[in-house]
């Protein structure tokens, strides 16, 4: 892990460089990770309060969360433009469950996530565009 004097800390995983922005009072944005198409994605807290009062099993899970941007083991089509970024757990807080982690790609340069939910099947009709 490498700290920069701007607060952010890189982290270099299996080839991809990943940008951790360290969280304070001050600052909006929770997270910050490359998706597979190597655009930052961040999370911020009010999103992810959101998720979590939605839904409440995402407690806690905010590791899963970069592991599953960062290493999906599928991508799927949205129906707006957004991607899903699909990694299945063997352990969550409910059982064995598929994490799917909604975000948006809006530039080169810059992304957000939308939600985050556990579900046991994924959905028949959604496009797979990409799979490890």
């Amino acid at each position: 892990m490498v700290n920069h004097e701007n607060g952010t800390n890189c982290k270099s995983y299996e080839g991809f460089d990943m940008w951790f922005i360290n969280w304070n009072e001050t600052s909006k944005i929770m997270i910050t990770v490359y998706s597979i198409n190597r655009i930052p994605i961040r999370l911020t807290n009010d999103r992810w309060e959101h998720i979590v009062r939605s839904h409440p099993e995402m407690k806690n899970q905010v590791e899963k969360v970069k592991e599953t941007i960062l290493n999906p083991h599928s991508i799927l089509e949205g129906d707006y433009g957004e991607l899903l970024a699909v990694r299945y757990y063997n352990k969550t807080p409910l059982t064995e469950k598929y994490l799917i982690v909604v975000y948006k790609e809006i530039s080169e340069s810059d992304g957000f996530v939308l939600t985050t939910y556990f579900t046991r099947e994924l959905s028949k009709r959604r496009k797979v565009i990409w799979k490890s």
